[in-house]
């Protein structure tokens, strides 16, 4: 496990909620309460499927579909990212879900079940020093696989904190070996319409398209998803492979990887192509700059009916202020 020193947010494990501590169906009713009524009223698109989801079964299907990587799980879990919260509930984290190849709701887990995992490769390319297309079970067997809790801040203004399994992004960088002329990496999530609903709406720019610098990709935080709360990622939360970037919006981490291209050029993400005055490329949290439609300065985490100040860079600034240096006329946090 590398040797990192404890970063000044961390807390000790035991101030995290073990996962075996549900919520009762009355305390999710409780949740639902005019704290998250108020919310709802006051950012609309933000809280649109809140209501709906605590009021339902939030019980997740049990997938029918063998992981390959079961045995790996649960990983040894890296001290120095314990969140600095109470972990959200697993079957919050597991329910409430963006996932928009599968529909805009946010109960798209059932929906999600469709998605076939296996076989499933991950393609290097672009200006790499030799192209690779690695089977996924490859790749995650021959990684540094460890657990990291993670604080996650959605741009609809609700939160959660979920304990990761993975590895560090840098090291998908250095097994691509990309030459020195590249400066971004543009990642590109599945494209199956024929099991994927949400890939028939035409006006969407599929597939779902992300991008960062290499300096963001290599930055200690970044981290490739495999699994979730002990097990393999499910399938809703993004399996077999996603992306955690906990200092920008979620819409950031993108879900269901099949391939990294690296570029000199930057990309132009999904929701950039759709509205670039509401998401922009860099999507840093910052509690001062609102969304159009909503503010960010505070936020719900799921499964909570009091609103918590949200901070800037998601409370991760010392770790990554220093990548945007020197870019103050860029839009940085939308």
């Amino acid at each position: 496990m590398p040797n990192f020193i404890k970063p000044r947010w961390a807390l000790p494990e035991r101030a995290a909620t073990p996962e075996s501590i549900f919520l009762a169906r009355r305390s999710l009713i409780k949740s639902a309460g005019l704290g998250v009524i108020g919310a709802a009223l006051a950012a609309p698109a933000a809280h649109a499927g809140l209501l709906d989801n605590l009021f339902g079964a939030n019980t997740p299907p049990t997938d029918t579909e063998p992981d390959p990587t079961t045995d790996l799980y649960p990983v040894q879990r890296n001290e120095a990212y314990t969140g600095g919260r109470p972990l959200t509930d697993e079957g919050l984290a597991t329910t409430y879900n963006n996932f928009y190849e599968f529909g805009s709701h946010k109960r798209i887990y059932d929906g999600a079940q469709k998605l076939p995992l296996r076989p499933w490769t991950v393609i290097l390319d672009g200006m790499v020093e030799e192209e690779q297309t690695v089977d996924i079970d490859t790749l995650i067997r021959q990684m540094p696989l460890e657990e990291r809790i993670y604080r996650h801040r959605c741009v609809e203004a609700w939160s959660m904190v979920v304990p990761w399994s993975g590895f560090a992004m840098a090291e998908l960088v250095k097994l691509a070996r990309p030459k020195a002329g590249a400066k971004y990496v543009l990642m590109q999530t599945f494209e199956n319409p024929q099991v994927a609903s949400g890939q028939r709406q035409s006006w969407y720019p599929w597939p779902y398209t992300e991008g960062v610098t290499i300096e963001e990709a290599t930055n200690p935080l970044a981290f490739m998803v495999t699994g979730v709360y002990g097990k393999p990622v499910p399938k809703q939360n993004g399996a077999p492979l996603r992306l955690a970037l906990p200092w920008k919006y979620g819409f950031k981490s993108i879900k269901s990887l099949v391939r990294f291209t690296f570029t000199d050029q930057r990309p132009v993400s999904f929701w950039e192509k759709l509205a670039a005055n509401e998401y922009g490329f860099w999507a840093n949290v910052n509690p001062e700059v609102p969304h159009p439609r909503w503010s960010q300065a505070t936020e719900m985490p799921l499964g909570s009916e009091e609103r918590i100040p949200t901070q800037l860079f998601n409370g991760y600034a010392d770790e990554v202020a220093g990548l945007y240096k020197g870019l103050e006329g860029e839009r940085l946090y939308t």
